[in-house]
């Protein structure tokens, strides 16, 4: 998948199921349903799930909370626009899946 694949699945009414779930998460999140990426999300153990976590919490517009999830993430605060950081996690989130 490229990054320009998973925009165009916007247009559908739900993600592809074999996304992983923090880029389900963040698929969600593209489409506006802020609750279902946070419980797609929440519980799960992985550093990158907890980068989609704290790009929530930054939406959501709960810094403090947002700046725990960034710690458990190992990522530092991001400071762009929503729009833009959207794009570098799910970039690296594909990146990484091709690893």
């Amino acid at each position: 998948m490229r990054l320009a694949d998973l925009k165009a699945s916007l247009s559908g009414a739900a993600p592809t199921p074999s996304l992983a779930p923090s880029l389900a998460g963040l698929w969600w999140a593209a489409k506006g349903d802020w609750d279902k990426a946070h419980r797609i999300v929440q519980d799960e153990p992985t550093r990158e799930a907890a980068w989609v976590h704290a790009y929530l919490h930054r939406v959501e517009g709960d810094l403090g909370n947002a700046a725990y999830w960034y710690r458990q993430a190992g990522q530092p605060v991001a400071k762009e626009t929503l729009e833009a950081e959207w794009e570098r996690i799910a970039f690296a989130l594909i990146e990484d899946d091709k690893a």
